[in-house]
């Protein structure tokens, strides 16, 4: 019942949500988290993922939900070109870590990682949460550079931008960066 309520204020529009707090500029908050890839459990860790290259982290509302398992697939079907750019790309909600363990392997077939936020600290650190639904993370994207600056941030409840705007702000950085 509460996977339904959710869909249908998602569909709705009804989860009017602030702006991201994290601006362009700010230093993204480091933190540990259980994670799940391709069905196997481990310790997603912000400042080792930053010392390999620049992470996309995305929050999402619910595992399974019709716009979680689209934006996840998206995001899965471009990991190649996010890999080229030298990124990571982690999702975070606040699901338990057993449906992340499945959701791992079902709708991001296994191509990235999705971290259990069930306490909310790394949502409420980033200011990611729901305003109506405060138990939910809303649905927001960061490009987080190596330096743990927030390059870029995008929220929407529409599932269908994220992928496009992040990618596209990675090249922006890429290019900022070798000049």
């Amino acid at each position: 019942m509460k996977m339904i309520l959710i869909c249908v204020l998602l569909a709705s529009g009804l989860t009017s949500a602030a702006w991201a707090a994290l601006d362009v500029g700010d230093k993204a908050p480091d933190f540990s988290a259980p994670a799940a890839l391709a069905g196997k459990e481990y310790k997603f860790t912000l400042a080792e993922s930053l010392a390999k290259g620049p992470v996309v982290l995305y929050f999402f509302p619910a595992a399974f939900s019709a716009g979680c398992s689209a934006e996840a697939h998206e995001f899965a079907e471009s990991i190649n070109k996010f890999e080229e750019l030298g990124a990571t790309v982690i999702g975070v909600s606040t699901d338990d870590i057993e449906t992340q363990v499945k959701f791992s392997t079902q709708a991001c077939q296994g191509k990235f990682a999705v971290a259990s936020d069930s306490g909310k600290a790394v949502i409420k650190s980033y200011d990611a949460a729901m305003m109506i639904m405060p138990d939910y993370a809303n649905r927001v994207s960061y490009v987080i550079a190596p330096d743990h600056s927030i390059v870029y941030n995008y929220q929407s409840l529409n599932p269908s931008k994220h992928v496009e705007k992040t990618l596209a702000a990675l090249r922006d950085w890429e290019k900022v960066k070798k000049k």
